[in-house]
């Protein structure tokens, strides 16, 4: 029997439905069955998003969002200036050599 496929944005909102359901007091089995997802497949999801996110809101590297929204921003205008100039280079040599 092959197994069922998910979407990562099904499965993400599986787990915030299964959260909600924990905190008005049912069962995330009761989830799953709507949802048609074998009620163990919905915990282990459950279980991988809270050690994804644990660390008391903060990624792996530490930092709270803001600051790695603000790093991952840094770096993607380093990398972008840096495609930029092998851009350049590429068609410099390119001119060069033809």
């Amino acid at each position: 029997m092959a197994r069922k496929k998910y979407t990562d944005e099904f499965k993400m909102e599986a787990v915030r439905l299964a959260r909600e359901a924990r905190r008005g007091g049912k069962s995330s089995d009761v989830v799953a069955r709507d949802l048609g997802v074998h009620p163990n497949t919905l915990k282990e999801w459950v279980r991988l998003d809270e050690s994804v996110h644990a660390g008391s809101g903060k990624n792996s590297d530490g930092l709270p969002p803001a600051q790695e929204l603000e790093q991952l921003r840094k770096e993607i205008r380093i990398l972008k200036m840096e495609r930029e100039i092998l851009k350049k280079a590429a068609a410099f040599f390119a001119k060069e050599t033809g």
